[in-house]
């Protein structure tokens, strides 16, 4: 993330980079902590597919489950 994002619940942050690293694993990509900028726009891409893509999942599970 660039010095001027700003997470609003900083606790989440964490979570949210791990979240991110699990899902640049199940697609291939190996990020490294930090700056990433060598990554082509396909990769970039497939880690926030997976991403968007698990969380949609889960939304989905959790409705059914109720």
């Amino acid at each position: 993330m660039s010095k001027n994002s700003r997470t609003v619940v900083p606790e989440a942050r964490a979570a949210l980079d791990k979240f991110k690293m699990e899902a640049a694993s199940e697609v291939g990509v190996n990020l490294k902590d930090g700056y990433n900028g060598d990554l082509t726009s396909r990769q970039a891409g497939s880690v926030g597919g997976q991403m968007v893509k698990k969380m949609i999942e889960k939304y989905e599970n959790d409705i059914k489950s109720k």
